[in-house]
C-alpha cells in the first residue's frame, strides 16, 4: 500500500511538471491556440525580402497582430502575406501596409498606417496600398556602382 502511494505521488508530480512545462512553452512562444480575438487580412507585395511567418504587425508602434502565412501568387509574381489582426483594431480600407526593419539589421515586420475613410476592412479582405521591403544590398550596390 505504501509503495502504491509513493507511485501515485511521483506520477502526480510528473503530470504537474509536464503541465507546467507546456504552459510555459505556450506563453513564452507566444502561441495562441485559438484565434477568436483576431481576424484575417492579406496584402500583396512586390518584395518581402526577409519577412517571416510569425513576424509582428504594428500600428503606431504597438503590436496589433502577426503574419500567419506567406505565399507566392504565381500569376502576378507577387508575395501574398496573410495576417491576423486584433479585433480591437479596425483598419480603414485605405490603410497602408509597409515592410520595415527593426533597427539597422533587425527582424522585418509589417507597419500599418491607418487611412482616413469610414469604410473598414473585414475578415478576409485585402489591404490594397502596400510598400515593399527595401533591400540594403541593392541600395549599397547602387551607391557604389553609380559613383564610377
Amino acid at each position: 500500500m505504501k509503495k502504491m502511494n509513493l507511485e501515485m505521488i511521483v506520477g502526480l508530480f510528473l503530470l504537474t511538471g509536464f503541465a507546467s512545462f507546456s504552459f510555459i512553452a505556450i506563453k513564452m512562444g507566444d502561441i495562441s491556440l485559438f484565434n477568436e480575438d483576431s481576424y484575417p487580412v492579406s496584402a500583396r507585395f512586390v518584395s518581402i525580402s526577409g519577412l517571416k511567418e510569425g513576424a509582428v504587425v504594428e500600428l503606431a508602434g504597438v503590436k496589433v497582430g502577426k503574419v500567419s502565412g506567406i505565399a507566392l501568387d504565381g500569376g502576378d509574381y507577387e508575395a501574398v502575406v496573410h495576417m491576423h489582426i486584433s479585433k480591437a483594431v479596425r483598419l480603414s480600407d485605405d490603410s497602408i501596409a509597409s515592410i520595415r526593419t527593426a533597427g539597422i539589421i533587425g527582424d522585418r515586420f509589417i507597419k500599418l498606417t491607418p487611412g482616413g475613410t469610414e469604410n473598414y476592412l473585414g475578415p478576409g479582405d485585402e489591404i490594397q496600398e502596400t510598400e515593399s521591403a527595401i533591400s540594403l544590398e541593392e541600395l549599397v550596390s547602387k551607391y557604389i556602382f553609380e559613383k564610377e
